[in-house]
């Protein structure tokens, strides 16, 4: 709940990076689980993403799950209007300040690493994967736990 005279939780987030297959997904998934339901909260990228099993498998040591999910394009989106776009990736970021040039639109850049590149033990990428997770899980609880940056 947002702290007193705290700003007011945006009612609706896209989080958005380059594919929609590791970092996006991931903010979308940690976001719901400490966001008020009434906040409508997704996810997509600026090009077509596959899914990546070290999202579900760190997701899960969370006790979270993507479900079903599959990565879409931002341009795949019904609906392109939010509150507030938290943009990934440099590329996400350039594509949201395009979006919302005559939009009244929130965009925040937090520059998170890609662990796509991580190499050597499966431990090692996993590790990798964790971090950009927690960095992300703290960025959030930062963000949104007082209702203001």
């Amino acid at each position: 709940m947002p702290a007193t005279g705290a700003a007011p939780l945006p009612r609706s987030i896209l989080f958005l990076c380059g594919m929609n297959a590791i970092r996006s997904p991931m903010a979308e998934v940690l976001a719901r689980k400490v966001l008020p339901q009434a906040t409508f909260v997704a996810s997509a990228g600026v090009r077509a993403g596959a899914r990546d099993p070290f999202v579900d498998a760190v997701l899960a040591e969370k006790g979270l799950t993507l479900g079903n999910r599959q990565p879409q394009r931002l341009d795949e989106m019904e609906d392109a209007y939010f509150d507030l776009i938290v943009t990934l990736a440099p590329e996400a970021h350039h594509a949201a300040l395009e979006l919302t040039r005559s939009m009244a639109v929130d965009v925040e850049y937090w520059p998170t690493a890609d662990p796509s590149g991580a190499a050597g033990t499966r431990d090692r990428i996993l590790d990798a994967y964790r971090d950009v997770r927690d960095r992300i899980e703290q960025r959030i609880a930062a963000r949104f736990a007082a209702g203001g940056p």
